[in-house]
């Protein structure tokens, strides 16, 4: 490929880097501040004396969280929740995206399913509503309660249809000339090609369960059940119930500061683990599953 070597495309390639340098630095800035009040001691960050490196560097208010037990339980309900929730809702959005892509020739009821996902994006029933279905089908204290009200996301339905819209029809035609079923020509032809997509709702799905504190709060009438975000939430700095020097002394540093500051470093280290293999996926799924209505 011939490159321009006039004076003006250099300038505009440094420009380029320059503003992509800028924004960077706002992502990152706010998130080493962060990581760095974590790590500080409780008075330096409540003088705002805390910049990109903690002053005074401590540990103790990781120590507080990782030596709870209850950090560790809510810690497995949110990886239990992220996996079913998560399996479900790719499951179900599959399942629903598929028929929704064919025409009316092939799906008679089609527009009728599609205008009620629209009519449920656009309208609810409300907080209030929901909480008295999920009470009264006795799912109050259970993991259900948190993933079986989203079960069916509606955006990732539509993305996905709009992907699978984009498969030649030609497959599907020689698949069914040799006499597979429509759940073989969705399993074995539409999934495989389907990665992009697959993974772009997916990671939708894992942050969606992993931050959402919210549902913990509102289903769950046990502190012992709280999902992750839910608890770290609840979580502040208590002396009145420490009653041994040793831990009173190490506490002395940590507040309610730089306690919060650790609750979000640590609630993001799952999902900063898992990015990285989902992100050269992201971008080609979010594009393709959008442009084709």
């Amino acid at each position: 490929m011939i490159r321009s070597k006039s004076f003006g495309s250099r300038l505009s390639y440094v420009i380029i880097w320059i503003v992509l340098l800028a924004l960077t630095a706002l992502c990152f800035v706010p998130m080493m501040n962060m990581v760095s009040i974590s790590f500080s001691n409780s008075s330096a960050a409540s003088a705002n004396q805390v910049g990109l490196l903690p002053v005074h560097f401590n540990l103790n208010s990781y120590s507080l969280l990782l030596e709870d037990g209850q950090f560790w339980r809510s810690f497995l309900i949110s990886i239990e929740r992220v996996v079913i929730g998560t399996s479900l809702n790719l499951l179900l959005s599959v399942l629903m995206a598929y028929p929704l892509s064919k025409t009316t020739k092939q799906f008679a009821a089609r527009n009728i399913y599609m205008n009620i996902l629209i009519f449920t994006m656009l309208f609810s029933g409300g907080m209030i509503p929901l909480f008295l279905v999920v009470k009264g089908l006795g799912l109050m204290n259970t993991i259900w309660a948190l993933i079986l009200p989203g079960a069916v996301p509606i955006f990732d339905v539509i993305l996905l249809m709009n992907f699978f819209k984009s498969v030649p029809e030609s497959l599907e035609e020689a698949a069914m000339m040799d006499g597979a079923s429509k759940l073989t020509i969705l399993f074995k032809i539409y999934l495989p090609i389907s990665v992009p997509a697959l993974a772009t709702i997916g990671l939708f799905a894992i942050v969606g369960h992993w931050n959402d504190y919210f549902s913990g709060l509102l289903y769950m009438n046990n502190p012992a059940n709280y999902p992750l975000q839910t608890y770290i939430q609840q979580l502040n700095v208590d002396m009145t119930k420490i009653t041994d020097p040793s831990q009173l002394k190490a506490l002395a540093s940590v507040s309610n500061k730089t306690l919060n500051a650790a609750k979000i470093v640590v609630s993001i280290l799952p999902v900063l683990a898992v990015y990285p293999f989902l992100q050269k996926y992201f971008t080609t799924g979010l594009v393709i599953g959008s442009v084709k209505g």
